[in-house]
């Protein structure tokens, strides 16, 4: 590449900017760096997490605020999907809803940390 039309501090900003800010690891191989963690996922090795636990880092961003519909924590939305019974609202949480997605949009997420989020919700 030629910087012909930059000058001297122009061009160090310029090759700065444009190096690379990741790697690939392939599986099998030695890595340096530990993948990140997907938000709202477990700690490997860890006991499953509190409905509680997982109603903040998965739920509370639609649920807290009734996003698109969803029904709000602690209020009477849940009524009528209660009256359904567990087994149905344990069915929409795990395969996902209208505009919810399946877990919530946690693949992570165990299918009894999603049911205990549940739980936590309809208490």
């Amino acid at each position: 590449m030629s910087f012909n039309s930059f000058a001297k501090e122009d061009e160090a900003a310029v090759i700065e900017r444009i190096q690379a800010f990741g790697s690939v690891c392939v599986t099998g191989k030695p890595c340096s760096v530990k993948a990140p963690v997907a938000a709202g996922a477990p700690v490997e090795g860890a006991a499953p997490r509190t409905g509680e636990q997982v109603y903040t880092a998965v739920c509370a961003g639609c649920h807290g605020a009734g996003v698109m519909g969803a029904p709000k924590y602690g209020t009477a939305d849940w009524a009528p999907r209660k009256a359904k019974g567990k087994p149905a609202l344990y069915t929409s949480a795990l395969n996902g809803f209208n505009a919810m997605p399946a877990k919530g949009g946690c693949a992570a997420c165990a299918d009894e940390e999603i049911k205990s989020a549940v739980d936590y919700m309809t208490k």
